[in-house]
């Protein structure tokens, strides 16, 4: 698995996600749909601050509920670039390509389709 400290850190700096976002975000985009119960597992949170994150990132535009407890990522290409749009709206910034943005979403654009062609 490659190093996404990176890109958790472009995440958090340029989409102004926080910590726990991004790396539940990181985790289902590169992994595949999943429950808050798999997800809380995996990093090693609690049940509640899955659930309540996921919920979040479904707000922000990076989740796509696949039921009430599951949660999918759609392509990175299209999410990142839909959360950065959003996070502008609501800073009220001018909204224009961003490098580090279009890069995240090439990084994980391999992940995101090895985990969905199993």
């Amino acid at each position: 698995m490659m190093d996404t400290s990176k890109i958790e850190n472009d995440l958090i700096s340029e989409i102004k996600l926080n910590p726990i976002q991004a790396k539940v975000y990181l985790l289902v985009t590169c992994y595949g749909k999943m429950s808050s119960a798999i997800i809380a597992e995996k990093l090693k949170i609690s049940l509640n601050d899955a659930q309540k994150t996921s919920k979040d990132l479904l707000s922000l535009g990076a989740f796509i509920d696949f039921s009430e407890i599951e949660f999918e990522a759609m392509h990175p290409r299209f999410t990142v670039v839909n959360m950065y749009r959003r996070m502008c709206e609501r800073e009220n910034i001018e909204f224009k390509r961003n490098k580090i943005i279009d890069n995240i979403g090439v990084i994980l654009e391999k992940p995101y389709d090895d985990a969905r062609t199993k």
